[in-house]
């Protein structure tokens, strides 16, 4: 702010010249950064200058002035001069204009817009102009905006990827927060109809990390919140969505025809179906609604997906396991709802948002990249399909039956740990897969065999180890009291013999000690050993009165 004359600079921002405005833009986006300056910058009427540069400029001069603009909307400044012109202005140059740096500027003002509803500076009267909902008019105007937005996350300029990316997480989570529970999860799904995940999951795994290391591990979390809020969903069967879901899982099934026509009513007439019509595929009640209670919305998502996607193969297994005894069939849709729990708990779904501020530190270390970002959580989907594909051939292959439910569970949970687990961060779906699928049972079993050994090294290991070093002295201390009621006993010993070495015993193969026996008996008071040489073993143990020697 040295030596700028920020009166001068208002005074260039409005004049006739656009090369007297591109300078003066210029020099004011290095500046505007700085809050004291921002303050005598709107003092002295500069706001309006640069919101009319926003709407009508163009070039290098706009895209300075949507940088300066940007900036001063971080500082939380200028919002009453913020208006749907000067929205739909914006996102039109996101949809319509070529230029890189414009584009980049103009993604970093809806940002801030978008991002501005958890501010506490927020004017009550004001509430349409930030959040998600003050771009909704324009984006009606514009309908290609989400695309083009979702395309610029896969741009050659990182900083426009990143632009783009934080605007993504600001459009989730404002979605999340405050649509109703019937918008939200279809702008989602729009987000991921364009590729967004495509799009991010790519540049996880790519060597653009650094730059883009805070809006990615925003995602990151915000996937997190969006797996948690859908498990949190209760399965409701009066809920449209709920129902509609749960009727395409069982006629995906191929049913037989009933013999007489079901009459649908809601009065609570009696209805002829299939008595095992949910428990056929492998559900355990003919209620389905209630097993979906750890897994929520989350776990009938996952087993309708895939039962959309792989319906031939859903309806081959259901028909070969039709051909088994009861108790041999493997439950299709218990074992989906399993592998779904236990993905909740491998990316740890239910962790707070302090995880995510936490991650967030560790940016500051590259090296903490590869513990942080997961990008396996993107490929959800076909990590529940590759875990379900591994259910059932272990089932197949152990021949369990339906005691072995929760056996079979642990034994999956362990493969996914350790393929999952140990997949790097550039480690490609395709080889997590196969992976998945080549794991054989005996190398399994030894991983589970390992785990509870140190599951048990962890739980009583301490207490173990102290049994153990209680045990160990009192071993040591029986052995001592032994030895010492043996000595205070006495003992006849050779006299000479096994003191010496093989080659001492043959150079000295002459060598006879005069007296060949040796008597040795501890004292009662246990402080000296003595002893004596005899020519035979007496019948009766001496005295310790004939014991001369002592030590």
């Amino acid at each position: 702010m040295d030596g700028l004359d920020v009166a001068e600079l208002v005074e260039r921002l409005g004049a006739d010249e656009d090369g007297v405005r591109k300078m003066a833009a210029f020099k004011l986006q290095s500046n505007i950064g700085d809050p004291s300056f921002a303050d005598v910058f709107i003092s002295e009427g500069g706001l309006s200058n640069l919101r009319y540069l926003t709407l009508h400029a163009s070039g290098n001069t706009l895209a300075y002035s949507l940088t300066c603009l940007s900036r001063l909307l971080e500082l939380d400044k200028g919002w009453d001069h913020i208006n749907q012109d000067v929205v739909e202005r914006v996102v039109e140059l996101v949809v319509m204009h070529p230029l890189v740096n414009i584009v980049r500027g103009a993604i970093a003002v809806l940002g801030a817009i978008v991002a501005h509803q958890r501010s506490s500076n927020t004017q009550p009267g004001n509430t349409e102009t930030f959040g998600f909902r003050a771009l909704k008019p324009a984006i009606a105007i514009y309908p290609h905006f989400l695309e083009k937005l979702v395309g610029s996350i896969s741009a050659a300029d990182h900083a426009l990827c990143a632009n783009a990316l934080q605007l993504i997480n600001a459009l989730m989570r404002d979605a999340i927060t405050n649509d109703g529970e019937v918008e939200w999860p279809r702008f989602i799904k729009r987000l991921q109809d364009l590729g967004v995940i495509k799009g991010v999951y790519r540049l996880m795994q790519s060597n653009a990390l650094q730059d883009l290391a805070h809006p990615l591990l925003e995602f990151q979390v915000l996937t997190k919140v969006l797996l948690r809020k859908w498990r949190d969903i209760p399965i409701d069967l009066h809920k449209p969505e709920h129902r509609r879901a749960l009727k395409g899982i069982h006629l995906a099934s191929n049913p037989e025809k009933p013999p007489e026509p079901i009459e649908d009513g809601e009065d609570g007439k009696d209805k002829k179906h299939n008595p095992e019509k949910w428990r056929r595929l492998g559900f355990e009640t003919e209620n389905p609604g209630l097993e979906f209670e750890d897994t929520g919305y989350l776990g009938m998502m996952d087993l309708a997906d895939y039962v959309r996607k792989h319906e031939n193969a859903f309806q081959r297994l259901l028909l070969e396991q039709y051909t088994l005894p009861p108790r041999t069939r493997c439950p299709i849709a218990r074992a989906s709802l399993a592998v779904t729990t236990i993905l909740i708990n491998r990316f740890e779904v239910d962790g707070s948002d302090l995880d995510g501020a936490k991650g967030y530190l560790a940016l500051e270390t590259r090296s903490n990249y590869e513990k942080i970002f997961k990008p396996l959580i993107l490929q959800w989907s076909r990590l529940h399909l590759a875990g379900l594909q591994a259910f059932f051939r272990l089932w197949k292959v152990t021949g369990a039956e339906r005691e072995d439910f929760l056996k079979l569970v642990d034994l999956v949970r362990v493969l996914l740990d350790v393929v999952i687990g140990g997949a790097k961060r550039d480690t490609s779906i395709q080889e997590v897969e196969e992976k998945i699928q080549d794991y054989d049972c005996e190398s399994l079993r030894r991983l589970q065999m390992e785990n509870l050994q140190l599951t048990y090294e962890d739980t009583w290991g301490h207490h173990l180890r102290q049994v153990r070093d209680e045990l160990d002295h009192e071993a040591l201390q029986f052995m001592k009291e032994q030895r010492i009621r043996c000595l205070l006993q006495g003992a006849w010993f050779l006299n000479g013999q096994g003191s010496r070495s093989a080659s001492s015993r043959v150079a000295q193969h002459d060598f006879k000690p005069a007296q060949p026996y040796r008597y040795a008996k501890l004292s009662n008071n246990r402080r000296y050993l003595h002893y004596a040489d005899f020519d035979v073993m007496g019948d009766q143990d001496p005295d310790l009165d004939a014991l001369p020697e002592k030590r």
